[in-house]
């Protein structure tokens, strides 16, 4: 058997949806046409964990998931079936909880702890407090008053047989020899540190300020932090796995599981967290390859399958050196999105969005602005540690000493804001060809931004290229080992610097802030790109034949803002921007509703208004009491998300609860019975005349997924539409008896024609999707590595059609697939069905090559045959007559 992916399925799993659970779904998946489970990390997480990423022990399968016994349950299962399993790792990052042992143990032991240099423990930190401790920024409250309060306590564990530190509501170990006290009655020391009275708290301050730990309010983090954390959260520490024994560690497991054939390839999570991420997969991929003699005789043919997760910015792709299959899909879910856009609509959505909001800066603005305040208000201590190794350096030579540290962080602020990529990959001797033309990029804007500044901060600009890779300042031979240890400190963290600060900046702040069309504010993507055309579409596909016929595709993840149908619905607004111009203004000026104060606010109605429109479940109707209550529900939690995300009207260190529910009352004042409820039929029925266009959209974006260059990935439940939100709504329970008797009535021979009729139940789409996946597996090569011809379209119509010839040796597969053809959808006879109009299409063909005059081509999704005319084309106005999108094959 094979044990490269075919097709996956993305599987969240969490106590309510264990290893076992997954066991029951492996018949359904198998039928469905994959050919592997991806699954979420399944080492041991943080006790109720939902998604797997607050690891705290690397060791062992979770208990909570069935542990070991239920992982092999399930491989067997999927043995069974012809399939494999995909683990998604997290190498970058581990839970601050008491169950993770190497955590307890340092704070226990301090730098003397074996695993005092297995976490990214910055020492010897400026604060001299510090010096030698962990911050430990978890209290609710500032640390003097939960002193007195009595919320941090002297407790005797009985189980662990020892003393401890209980700290609003959690546990911390007490160091040996650091507790002081008469008697050995523990209750005799409860008595002695009780800080109901002031010699106990007295007593209790000293034993705190003896530990190896100095605990402080949460909001001290930003500000003193002395460790790596996973972005801003302070609840996962960076973990140094670029060190040996750490590697070794972490990696013991997955290995494990590999060699014994229980795994086929991995996911590496964040990868651009870690300090040297290429290195990093250059080793994982050599231990996985070492390891394939080890596995069962059956499953040594393929190489191992490893992807990592990584955002590409325009015109970045992971190079040969880095020794992966590519990525987890991100860089696809954006293409195959921007090409289901109208260009032609860009000017007015701007124009529009621009008088809503009162705004009409370009993006880059907002880019800028989020970026500044993450600088200055989340990754201080960030940034601190970055200026600090700079400043070092500085230091170092007596041409550069006379820079200050605050001169050097006017010139670093510059670069950091106009930084347009995750992160580099430098090293100190030196940058490729690809880091150089990003650096050489930002310094021209920063350089631009330093414009009318002293010449000396430009020439210190020039200087922070240098000191950050440009070239090593310690390349003399007598030059000292200290200045190019303090260069690879500095490179090091301004290389894990600005992920956090572009992933922050961009998704978790301007995506909240820019509202010209969400559909288009989406991890992966750029929201300056509203669209992109055919040609882009096919040269990106073209790329990924030859360099990354392995990656992932996907169209929808466990992170996505939007779901992929929601996305597709919204881009039908860019086909007709004055339409939903009218509209949506005539919505913000309502009468009777409560108008936006401001341009802001005015700006939070309007993509409201988007998601209301968006996401508006098929088969809702505006007067449904108890089904538009729950609707508000999820749509309210995605806008108390998005205010604290933008961090204008609120904010997660700061919520304004009176104005969150001021904006969710006006939510709830648009149900049944409510006096803005007629705005909400309103909003249903403009969301009606698109819905259908935006399934064309979903239709084509399945297809487009499962026949491109690349593995296919599905993610839990999207077979059917998929209007979810941001988590936690994109990780619902998936009703998987609706998906397996929809399944089973295709299989039954149930027509599609039939499926179109009832299309808002979702099965049309599973349809497109399984009889697709069915053909990539009867012809696994067409699809793994086989020819992409981009194929040409004639007539009227030629710029709303994709067509692409797939083909190996003697197979061959036509794809077929609309865009942008709404007028095409709202023009038809059958209105309200997501086909398109013969009549739409006109004199417009798909040409193929001459060879194919005559030739017979079965379309496996509509189960029609269609002849390829003398001249060689294929008319649109027959071959998409029914289902809008066609899969033929040649024969």
């Amino acid at each position: 058997m094979t044990t490269t992916p075919r097709a996956t399925v993305r599987l969240q799993l969490h106590a309510g949806f264990t290893l076992r659970d997954a066991c029951e779904q492996v018949p359904y998946y198998a039928a469905l046409g994959i050919s592997h489970f991806y699954s979420s990390p399944i080492s041991r997480a943080r006790p109720g964990s939902m998604h797997g990423y607050d690891v705290i022990d690397h060791s062992v399968v979770s208990p909570e998931l069935g542990g070991e016994p239920a992982l092999k349950l399930l491989v067997l299962r999927l043995r069974e079936h012809g399939m494999g399993l995909i683990l998604d790792i997290v190498p970058n990052h581990m839970a601050t909880h008491p169950g993770n042992a190497w955590w307890w143990d340092v704070l226990m032991h301090g730098r003397q702890s074996a695993y005092a240099s297995w976490f990214d423990i910055d020492w010897e930190p400026p604060q001299t407090d510090l010096a030698g401790k962990v911050l430990a920024p978890f209290l609710a409250c500032s640390y003097g008053q939960a002193l007195v309060s009595g919320d941090i306590r002297l407790v005797f564990d009985d189980a662990a047989d020892a003393f401890q530190i209980d700290a609003c509501g959690a546990r911390y170990p007490v160091a040996p020899g650091s507790l002081r006290c008469e008697g050995d009655d523990p209750s005799q020391a409860l008595a002695q540190y009780d800080s109901r009275n002031s010699q106990g708290q007295q007593r209790l301050h000293g034993l705190l300020e003896r530990q190896h730990y100095r605990l402080s309010w949460w909001r001290c983090a930003a500000d003193i932090i002395n460790w790596r954390r996973f972005f801003e959260i302070s609840e996962l520490i960076g973990v140094r796995v670029e060190r040996q024994q750490v590697f070794d560690e972490v990696h013991a497991l997955p290995l494990r599981l590999f060699a014994e054939g229980l795994i086929d390839g991995l996911r590496v999570d964040h990868v651009d967290g870690l300090a040297e991420p290429v290195d990093y997969c250059r080793q994982l991929s050599q231990a996985l390859r070492q390891r394939v003699e080890l596995r069962p005789a059956v499953l040594r043919q393929d190489a191992p399958w490893l992807i990592v997760e990584k955002i590409l910015a325009k015109g970045e792709t992971l190079g040969d050196n880095w020794h992966v299959d590519g990525t987890s899909g991100y860089d696809f879910m954006d293409q195959a999105a921007a090409v289901l856009h109208d260009l032609a609509g860009e000017s007015l959505l701007t124009a529009h969005w621009q008088s809503v909001s009162g705004d009409s800066r370009p993006i880059s603005s907002f880019v800028h602005d989020a970026r500044r305040l993450m600088l200055q208000r989340h990754f201080v201590a960030e940034r601190k540690g970055l200026l600090r190794a700079l400043s070092r350096l500085a230091r170092t030579s007596v041409y550069t000493r006379d820079w200050t540290s605050e001169a050097i962080g006017r010139v670093l602020d510059a670069l950091l804001t106009v930084f347009h990529v995750y992160r580099t990959y430098a090293q100190v001797d030196g940058r490729d060809d690809a880091d150089s033309a990003c650096f050489d990029q930002a310094m021209r804007e920063a350089h631009a931004r330093l414009d009318g500044a002293q010449s000396s901060e430009q020439l210190l600009l020039e200087m922070l290229d240098v000191w950050l890779g440009a070239s090593p300042v310690a390349s003399a031979p007598e030059a000292q080992a200290s200045v190019r240890d303090l260069q690879c400190e500095a490179v090091r963290r301004f290389q894990q610097l600005t992920p956090p600060l572009a992933a922050k900046s961009l998704e978790d702040t301007v995506f909240y802030r820019y509202g010209r069309l969400l559909s288009r504010n989406e991890v992966g993507s750029d929201p300056a790109v509203l669209a992109t055309l055919p040609e882009t579409f096919h040269q990106q596909n073209l790329w990924r034949v030859p360099h990354a016929p392995r990656s992932l595709l996907a169209t929808a993840t466990h992170d996505h803002k939007r779901g992929e149908d929601v996305r597709a619905r919204l881009a039908v607004l860019s086909e007709m921007p004055q339409s939903w111009a009218q509209a949506s203004q005539r919505w913000l000026h309502w009468p009777g509703s409560m108008p936006p104060a401001d341009g802001t606010q005015a700006g939070e109605r309007y993509m409201l208004f988007q998601m209301l429109v968006g996401a508006w479940p098929l088969q809702l109707s505006a007067d449904d009491a108890v089904g538009m209550e729950r609707y508000a529900e999820r749509i309210v939690q995605w806008q108390m998300k998005a205010l604290r995300e933008a961090k204008i009207n609120s904010g997660w260190f700061e919520p304004d609860l009176a104005y969150e529910q001021q904006s969710a009352d006006f939510v709830f004042s648009l149900m049944p019975g409510g006096p803005g409820h007629e705005l909400l039929r309103d909003i249903a029925a403009f969301t009606q005349t698109i819905t259908a266009a935006g399934a064309v959209n979903g239709l084509t974006q399945t297809l487009l997924r499962v026949c491109s260059p690349g593995v296919p990935d599905l993610y839990q439940g999207t077979e059917f539409w998929d209007f979810s939100l941001v988590d936690p709504d994109n990780r619902r329970e998936v009703d998987y008896s609706l998906r397996q008797a929809g399944l089973s009535a295709l299989a039954a021979s149930t027509s599609m024609d039939s499926l179109l009729s009832n299309w808002t139940d979702g099965r049309v789409k599973q349809a497109v999707l399984a009889r697709a996946l069915a053909l990539r597996r009867e012809l696994p090569d067409v699809f793994a590595c086989g020819e992409y011809v981009c194929l040409p379209v004639l007539g009227d119509k030629r710029d709303h059609v994709l067509a692409f010839l797939r083909t190996w040796q003697a197979q061959q597969v036509v794809v077929v697939v609309p865009r942008v053809c709404s007028q095409g959808v709202a023009g038809h006879g059958s209105q309200g069905l997501p086909q398109i109009d013969p009549l739409f299409w006109n004199d417009t063909a798909v040409a193929l090559p001459r060879r194919y005059i005559g030739a017979g081509l079965h379309d496996v999704l509509a189960d029609r045959r269609h002849q390829v005319r003398p001249d060689s084309s294929l008319p649109l106005s027959e071959m998409l007559a029914g289902l809008p999108v066609a899969l033929l094959r040649a024969g």
